[in-house]
């Protein structure tokens, strides 16, 4: 499999609101590269958001905002490339409302949520969030909510579905994301 692993995290709960974002590149089902930065949201942080993610308004301030960030990451995003997250909804809208608050180019691309590959083939857990599917099929995840973090254990899950369930049960999670 090739794809790309995203994971977001945000400022506040705005989606247009990301200040920190991660993509894992995985080529013949290999990790080959990572990306991270943060990102300056231009927004205040939610003192929630700053309890999940650890990220302050300090740690951003001389960050790229997201359109600077969003020049070197639009390659990733075309209509012939699988782009996947644990949670896709919330990662797609981060992306959406982010071009639509920039005013940038709405990308189209494909895209697979592995919470719903992870509801599909193991039902019996009690949850199926990223650090339980993780424990599930003992996926190393450091840091839960370090974006990068978050984006290698998405990738490894994804990896893992695929060696063990094969083509076809992934390609029926495939979207196109417009």
């Amino acid at each position: 499999m090739n794809f790309i692993a995203i994971d977001f995290e945000t400022a506040a709960s705005k989606r247009a609101s990301a200040c920190s974002v991660a993509l894992t590149i995985v080529r013949n089902n290999q990790v080959i590269d990572e990306f991270y930065s943060l990102i300056n949201p231009e927004v205040d942080f939610n003192w929630r958001n700053i309890k999940v993610h650890g990220i302050h308004t300090k740690d951003v301030e001389d960050a790229p905002t997201f359109p600077e960030i969003w020049e070197h990451i639009k390659t990733f995003f075309t209509s012939n490339q699988l782009v996947i997250a644990h949670n896709a909804p919330f990662d797609n809208s981060v992306i959406k409302q982010s071009i639509i608050r920039y005013n940038l180019e709405m990308p189209k691309y494909l895209t697979l949520d592995t919470l719903k590959t992870s509801k599909e083939l193991y039902k019996e857990l009690e949850n199926h969030k990223l650090n339980t599917v993780c424990d599930k099929l003992n996926i190393e995840l450091k840091h839960h909510h370090n974006a990068l973090d978050d984006s290698l254990a998405c990738a490894n899950i994804l990896i893992n579905q695929y060696k063990n369930h094969g083509k076809d049960f992934i390609q029926k999670f495939i979207r196109l994301k417009k």
